[in-house]
């Protein structure tokens, strides 16, 4: 009697796996070392900005015309340096929810594999991020109190298409800026390099958020839906909010209380958020996730 020797099961390949490979060999492809890559040697070159000066919250204001070059110059470098800080902190949220999307899940398949590959990715920018705010000669820049004890909250039971599209919230209004910064001239070179490795990096984060969200919502009913879409609203108001420390305009040599009040007015600054996320406000829209209690959120960020 011949023996039927049995084939071992393999795991089936699904269309999220498809995703994640494509990712995968994208990374594989196109990665950087940002400790090799960008020039930390070179002194700092105070002639230059650290944002786009069109991108200062006090670009465009009365302020703005009154400050002398260097003036302008200083505070976009500690801008440029708040809204690293500001990526440093959710960078740290959105590890922490993607470790716990995939805790216990398949080690094998391509999904659990990318989702360490952008964990890795994001350490490598949080180490950039940090060194790039220390050589712009910045203080740590934290966001309020009642930021961070919100992020701890969110971290904790943020889960699904709350998790990653909250994620993509916040990459896709980093991703707009700093496409304009790193082609900026005007902007310190070191800093142009470190968008731009961002930038590369974080378009593949991107597709995966966008992805994500799409899945998880494939199951979700409309109660569900309509929590998650607050959720997710509420956390872009308080990211949004956060980029900019008011310490800054201190840090920079002017009057924070004037400062203040002239950037939460200027409708120019308000106006290029708008622009930021026209993409992201389409995407929401087209997964059903544009609620009209969302919307309140996103318009008191100027978001939309």
């Amino acid at each position: 009697m011949a023996l039927s020797i049995s084939r071992p099961k393999t795991r089936s390949r699904t269309a999220d796996d498809g995703v994640a490979r494509r990712l995968l060999d994208s990374s594989a492809q196109l990665s950087y070392d940002p400790l090799t890559e960008v020039d930390w040697e070179t002194p700092l070159d105070e002639g230059l900005h650290g944002t786009s000066p069109e991108w200062s919250t006090l670009y465009g204001t009365a302020y703005w015309d009154e400050m002398t070059d260097a003036q302008r110059k200083a505070l976009t470098r500690q801008e440029a340096a708040s809204v690293a800080s500001t990526g440093i902190w959710f960078e740290m949220i959105l590890q922490q929810m993607v470790l716990r999307d995939i805790y216990a899940k398949d080690p094998t398949s391509d999904t659990f594999q990318w989702a360490l590959t952008e964990i890795a990715d994001e350490c490598r920018h949080s180490i950039m991020f940090a060194r790039g705010a220390k050589k712009l000669r910045a203080p740590a820049y934290r966001p309020h109190r009642v930021a961070v004890e919100l992020g701890r909250l969110f971290k904790t039971v943020a889960f699904g298409e709350g998790a990653y599209a909250s994620i993509l919230v916040a990459e896709e209004v980093l991703d707009v800026m700093q496409r304009d910064w790193m082609r900026d001239e005007r902007v310190v070179p070191f800093v142009r390099t470190i968008n731009n490795i961002h930038v590369v990096e974080e378009s593949r984060h991107m597709k995966f958020a966008r992805d994500e969200t799409r899945r998880h919502l494939a199951r979700a009913g409309r109660t569900r839906r309509r929590i998650q879409s607050l959720l997710i609203a509420v956390s872009a108001y308080v990211i949004v909010t956060s980029m900019v420390n008011r310490k800054v305009y201190a840090n920079a040599g002017l009057d924070e209380d004037r400062a203040l009040r002239e950037a939460k007015a200027n409708e120019h600054h308000k106006s290029m958020m708008r622009s930021s996320c026209s993409g992201l406000m389409e995407f929401l829209t087209s997964v059903g996730l544009l609620t009209k209690p969302a919307l309140f959120f996103y318009k008191r960020a100027n978001l939309i």
